[in-house]
């Protein structure tokens, strides 16, 4: 599994964990909706700045969202 892949699978099931939409994190980290979907299915890398505010948005830390499964 690449490190796109595990960011995608831990966004996605840490925001399902949380009971948070896409839109909803997407205001909470400041990043446009259509970013996160995309991130979600692996079509985009994101930032180190982008992991950042997407850990702090979901309550975890950066080091979560890029750990191997």
């Amino acid at each position: 599994m690449n490190i796109r892949e595990i960011l995608a699978t831990k966004l996605k099931r840490y925001r399902r964990e949380r009971g948070v939409s896409q839109e909803e994190l997407a205001h909470l980290a400041e990043i446009d909706r259509t970013y996160i979907s995309s991130l979600e299915r692996c079509q985009y890398a994101a930032s180190i700045e982008v992991v950042e505010r997407l850990a702090h948005a979901l309550g975890v830390d950066a080091f979560d969202l890029l750990q191997k499964i």
